[in-house]
């Protein structure tokens, strides 16, 4: 999973302990700290991230969400699960890469 995604970034990193993101790397020309999630199964969601951005690992594509821009709009509305297509269209800062 991580393989696919990290082809994306420069300057990979991974963290050396236990951590709450799963890859670092720069995007663009900023470094973020990344949380990947599949989307193939229903997960708990936690708000409780070090990782800057957040990554949704679907089938075709990968959609970065900013992590504080996401807990602010889950708190905000009172979200109790996702719908992928209607956060990116709520979010201003999202991205979609291909795999």
């Amino acid at each position: 999973m991580f393989k696919h995604f990290t082809k994306h970034l420069k300057s990979v990193r991974y963290p050396k302990k236990q951590e709450t993101w799963d890859v670092s790397g720069i995007l663009g020309n900023e470094r973020y700290n990344f949380d990947i999630r599949r989307l193939d199964e229903p997960q708990k969601f936690t708000t409780a991230t070090k990782a800057t951005k957040l990554v949704f690992d679907l089938p075709t594509k990968f959609v970065i969400v900013d992590s504080q821009e996401l807990h602010a709009y889950i708190f905000k509305n009172k979200i109790n699960y996702l719908i992928l297509d209607d956060i990116v269209k709520e979010l201003e800062w999202n991205i979609i890469l291909d795999k």
